[in-house]
């Protein structure tokens, strides 16, 4: 069977157009992780949250709508535990589980896999439903964010919304802008080779 019937069977994401099946998924997995790490980098921290401003959760996003589902979970799990191993590639070069920002990391993994099986489904070719796909996947991350830094700081459930999500919101909708129109214009190049 060819790479060609291979790809056809399967979900076109835009990871798909690239030659190379198992060689490109390996590629494409680590360097999925390695590009979360580091927007990690980009980080501004916040005085009144332990949960920094990142462009974390932009590139994972973005990850996962490139790679699909399969990819995009192996990638974020590869980051999650690569990271908790000691490659010090989270926020601020830290690595382990340790941080009250930990929830986060775990909830791209879920976010992988939200993200990547709606792009799969074309949840990423036009601007209204990769706004949706975003949003799902945002959603997802904060399921796991906020129930663990409400373990991590001891608060209440409105004290940890306050903490690492509200602070977020303008930002996250920046981002969802951004791969809103980032995405569908990817797949408008894909399509015109």
């Amino acid at each position: 069977m060819s790479n060609a019937q291979i790809a056809a069977e399967r979900p076109l994401v835009l990871a798909d157009a690239l030659p190379g099946r198992l060689t490109r998924d390996v590629a494409l997995v680590t360097g999925s992780a390695v590009f979360v790490g580091i927007a990690a980098q980009v980080a501004v921290p916040l005085p009144f949250t332990p949960v920094p401003l990142t462009m974390q959760a932009f590139a994972v996003l973005l990850a996962a709508a490139a790679l699909g589902p399969l990819r995009g979970v192996l990638g974020m799990a590869f980051y999650l535990l690569a990271g908790v191993a000691g490659v010090p590639w989270f926020t601020d070069g830290m690595s382990g589980a340790g941080m009250p920002s930990f929830g986060y990391i775990l909830g791209f993994v879920l976010a992988g896999a939200v993200v990547g099986g709606l792009a799969a489904r074309g949840g990423d070719r036009s601007p209204l439903r990769t706004a949706a796909t975003m949003t799902l996947g945002l959603l997802a991350i904060y399921a796991f964010g906020v129930p663990y830094l409400m373990v991590a700081t001891g608060s209440g459930l409105g004290q940890a919304l306050m903490l690492g999500v509200v602070p977020f919101l303008l930002g996250d909708a920046l981002k969802i802008a951004a791969a809103s129109a980032l995405l569908p214009a990817t797949w408008r190049l894909a399509g015109r080779r």
